[in-house]
Order: structure tokens, then sequence, then C-alpha cells
């Protein structure tokens, strides 16, 4: 089986632009959403892009700061401080990668996590990592990571419980692999955590029931290497030498092998972006 996130982003986007309004009317302004991106990162930026414009349909209103490798992290902090520190801006975005320097500023700790739409700061992620159940989860008043979330989401849309999955998770970044972990830990998966030095990749997956990849290598997930009728979660978009998009798993392959597979473009990414317009929302509905 095929699995399509467009259904489900769909319907998390379908009552937010009357959300939004109904924010506005009560703060006496649209929800205001600062983003800072890197140019340096191409893809990044762009998706930065397409995340805002998303945004500025549902009456949101957005600033975009640019920073690259030549920006100081004086300029970077004192930029976002200003924003955290802003009672008319409601969200805050700073997609990865960022520059180097600005990577390793620290900067995650000068978020403030009411305003900190997808989960990156010392806060948010302090509190994620403090729950044991789903209900701690649910209960949470700072954000998750959105990627993560929309994996749970996606699952949960397609009737895959995780509750005592033998589950592998492909990818440490603090961004998806590490959040998605432990929101399937909270779920009651059995989670491994596989990463670029795991010394032998098949002898990890041959238990597993559901394997969710964020390695960002096109073909890491084959026939070979996969269990017969295992889920697996494609969150990768990787490029192929013909310039088209393709995530993790050899998708054809595996689906002969009776596995479920989710799309790559088509699947994590149309919810992740949902699930972030409606943290936007969620910032200014917390006012009240």
């Amino acid at each position: 089986m095929l699995i399509q996130g467009k259904e489900l982003a769909a319907s998390i986007r379908a009552p937010l632009l009357q959300r939004a309004q109904a924010v506005a009317a009560k703060l006496g302004r649209p929800i205001s959403l600062c983003a800072i991106g890197s140019t340096d990162d191409y893809g990044a930026y762009v998706y930065l892009k397409k995340e805002v414009q998303a945004a500025e349909k549902l009456g949101v209103h957005t600033q975009v700061h640019e920073v690259n490798a030549t920006t100081s992290v004086a300029d970077f902090l004192s930029l976002l401080k200003k924003a955290s520190a802003d009672p008319k801006v409601d969200a805050i975005l700073i997609p990865r990668p960022l520059p180097p320097a600005l990577a390793q500023s620290g900067f995650t700790q000068f978020i403030a996590p009411e305003k900190d739409i997808d989960g990156m700061s010392n806060a948010s992620m302090g509190n994620l990592f403090l729950c044991k159940t789903w209900q701690d989860v649910q209960s949470l008043r700072t954000f998750v990571p959105s990627t993560a979330m929309a994996v749970i989401r996606l699952l949960d849309a397609h009737h895959i419980d995780p509750h005592g999955l033998e589950t592998v998770v492909i990818g440490r970044s603090p961004t998806v692999g590490k959040p998605l972990a432990h929101l399937l830990t909270c779920r009651n998966a059995t989670v491994k955590i596989c990463h670029t030095q795991t010394k032998d990749l098949r002898a990890a997956l041959q238990q597993a029931q559901l394997i969710c990849t964020a390695a960002g290598h096109a073909g890491l997930l084959h026939a070979g290497n996969v269990p017969t009728g295992c889920c697996v979660i494609d969150i990768s978009t990787n490029l192929t030498a013909q310039n088209q998009l393709c995530g993790d798993a050899q998708t054809e392959e595996l689906l002969q092998k009776n596995c479920t597979v989710s799309s790559v473009p088509g699947g994590v990414g149309p919810v992740t972006l949902a699930t972030l317009l409606e943290n936007i929302i969620l910032s200014g509905e917390r006012k009240f």
C-alpha cells in the first residue's frame, strides 16, 4: 500500500483560515510570523518561502529575514532576541541548516517557547523529552517539531498503531530523528535509532515492523534489507540524477514485498506543512 498525505493535510488546513480570522479579531491585528532563513541552502530557503506564502494565504502577517555565512553571530542573535521579545510577533520559524557559525551559536536558548512553532528551542525540546506517555505529549503547552508530529499524524490517519511495534528510526537529527523516536516511544513503540555510523543496517532492520527514515540517502532501503510486510515512512527528499524528487526507499521494490510505504513526494511533506501552519495559528490562539 502506498501512503499519501495530501488528504490528511487538506483536512488539517481546512479550518485554519477561519481560526486565523478569529484570532485576528481578538488581537486586533493579524497573527504575525517572523522567519529567519539562510540563503546559503537553496532548497531550504525555497521551502521556507513556500511556508511563508501558505501562511500569508491564511491572513498571517509575515516578515522574512535573510542570513548567510557572512552574517555575524551578534547580528543573528540580536535579530532573534528582538523577535522573541516583541509582543507583536506571535510565531518564530528558523529552518535548518544554518551557516556553521550561526548553527553553533546556541541560538535555540533565545527562542521564546510560546513562539517556537517548530519546537526547536531548549525549553520546547526539554518539555518534549520529559514526556513519558502520549497523554503527556498532548498536554504540552510548547510545540513539537512539525515533521516528527506529521509522521505520527500520518500513521494515525492510516490506522497504523505504533503500540508494541519493533520500530527503527534512521536519523538522529534534533529536528526529526530524535524527537520522532521519542514520540514513538510515548506511543509505546519499541524504538531503535540507526544513523550514518550504524555498521550493519540490514541486521538492524531484520526484526523491524515499522521503519521511519530521514537519512537523506536515495536507495538506502530496498528489497534486500527491509522485511516483507514492513511499514516504511519515508521522510527524506533527495534529488535523482534526473533532477526528480525521491525518498530513501526504493518504493516499487518494497511494494512488491507487501510493504506499506509513504510516497515521496506527497507523503510526509504536505502533512508537515499543514502541521506547521496549524502551529502558527495555535501561537495566536494560546494568547487567550
